[in-house]
């Protein structure tokens, strides 16, 4: 679920200090409002626990919410069957985040002067800075998700984008403890990676903040699509782990389009996902969890053609990425932990010089190309006879991501996170070295002042700062510059 999932822009730098200054004054507004916390709306009706006791903030999850979910959202009692609830408990909730936001970026625009011809028109265009400010609204999600049975459980999520626009982010059902063991469980449908730091589950809303520009990075002009992490995907998941949860391992295999429906790209190729991860119990410092994972598989590179434009579903060519990292989450008492996730990725050349997407999803089933491949919004097709420039070879990068939290109280958490995305290897010799290489910044705060069974409130504030090297408007030699956005984000998040 990605609640604020547009290209977002920002504000300069000498006006940090400002925003800054703002948000602190709007923190120590909200601090005013003191009440108790309780759980998130759906299962808190249905088990009647504090939102603390899942939740390091919600929506993020602590290590008894990771059980609970990883054991299909039962606590392994009588009560988890649904013939046992109360008749009145409906596992659904909505959720809506209407939010104050500042953005702005910088941008080529036409420049208008006498043209030489008598006449006054463009003459020419200016990189400029354009920033706007104002009242808005994020996507509108449906959540429904718990028991049709004891050890069968589900989840579905219809969600919209600002305009109404809906689509289903999740459609997944399991079967949970097999043969009573905990060791073996199945999913199928669209579901979420095993990601040790949910993107699902984010605690930020900005534009570029709201999601892990390590889950999703691409090369420069790489044609890529299907290897991001942080995208719902189509599959089977095995998922396992021990009685105390302090073991887990997973493994999906999932359909290599990026979780588009109707299997509008490649409909030959698939793709593994790996997971396992082992916690540590440190006493007064807490629960430590480190893991490693693997994303690898093929995609296609080629797709057969009908009057030069490529039919959806017919990929084939397929050529293989991998995505590889280290994961951990470290607490360091009960106020502050950090989350930290590496990955060393790899995509075949092929990819690297924009073969890979030809039918340009739009990320609903559709399709944006209908002209000829290499045509104006149609990448590249690995038709017969294509050939790879000489001295092509494998983009490779290297990414980071360190996500700090300090948990005030079950009410009042303060986050920041950094990102740093690095190529090691370009697909084209000759290219910059650096270009394409991310660093995102981000900075908040998120207060619940209440938390019951039936409904969930919280103020938030953010600001985030985005940077890629070579990838902004070009100026006026034809050279592209860096692009440079950043967002400030005040708003209510609220479900019932």
């Amino acid at each position: 679920m990605r609640m604020w999932a547009q290209s977002h822009l920002c504000q300069k730098q000498r006006h940090v200090i400002s925003v800054l200054a703002a948000a602190f004054a709007c923190m120590f507004l909200v601090l005013c409002a003191s009440q108790s916390a309780s759980a998130l709306p759906a299962f808190a009706r249905k088990y009647g626990l504090r939102c603390s006791a899942c939740h390091e903030s919600w929506p993020a999850l602590n290590n008894f919410g990771l059980k609970f979910r990883d054991n299909g959202y039962q606590l392994m009692n009588d009560r988890d069957a649904p013939i046992w609830q109360n008749p009145g408990y409906w596992p659904i909730t909505f959720r809506i985040t209407p939010i104050w936001h500042r953005v702005s970026s910088t941008q080529n625009v036409d420049v208008y002067g006498p043209n030489g011809e008598g006449g006054y028109g463009i003459t020419g265009t200016t990189i400029q800075r354009i920033t706007s400010a104002g009242f808005d609204l994020s996507g509108l999600d449906f959540h429904t998700g718990g028991t049709l049975e004891k050890n069968i459980s589900f989840y579905v999520l219809p969600s919209s984008d600002p305009t109404g626009a809906f689509h289903f982010e999740s459609v997944n059902a399991r079967l949970d403890n097999i043969g009573n063991s905990p060791w073996l469980n199945i999913r199928l449908g669209r579901f979420e990676l095993n990601n040790l730091l949910s993107e699902k589950r984010t605690l930020w809303l900005t534009g570029n903040g709201g999601i892990y520009q390590t889950y999703h990075f691409i090369p420069v002009n790489d044609g890529n699509i299907f290897g991001q992490m942080g995208d719902n995907q189509f599959g089977l998941e095995y998922m396992g782990h021990s009685v105390d949860d302090k073991t887990r391992v997973s493994a999906s295999l999932l359909s290599s389009n990026d979780g588009n429906v109707n299997l509008t790209t490649g409909s030959n190729s698939y793709s593994g996902f790996f997971t396992f991860d082992q916690a540590f119990d440190t006493g007064k410092l807490g629960m430590q969890r480190v893991g490693v994972y693997s994303f690898a598989g093929e995609a296609a590179t080629y797709y057969r053609t009908l009057g030069g434009a490529p039919i959806p579903g017919s990929g084939i060519g397929n050529k293989g990425f991998s995505r590889v990292g280290f994961y951990g989450q470290f607490y360091f008492g009960p106020h502050f932990d950090l989350n930290v996730v590496t990955q060393h990725g790899e995509d075949n050349a092929w990819f690297g010089q924009g073969y890979g997407n030809a039918v340009a999803t739009d990320g609903n089933g559709g399709t944006t190309c209908a002209g000829p491949a290499g045509s104006p919004g149609c990448p590249p097709n690995n038709t017969p006879g294509s050939t790879l420039p000489t001295g092509s070879r494998a983009p490779t990068w290297n990414g980071y991501t360190f996500e700090a939290r300090y948990v005030y109280s079950p009410q009042l958490i303060l986050k920041a996170v950094y990102e740093a995305e690095r190529m090691s290897q370009q697909a084209t010799p000759g290219t910059a070295g650096n270009l394409g290489n991310i660093n995102n910044y981000s900075i908040g705060f998120r207060y619940n002042p209440f938390m019951t069974s039936r409904a969930g409130f919280a103020y938030f504030g953010e600001f985030n700062e985005f940077q890629q090297i070579g990838t902004g408007p070009s100026n006026s030699l034809g050279n592209a510059t860096n692009t440079s956005t950043s967002e400030l984000l005040f708003g209510m998040d609220f479900d019932f």
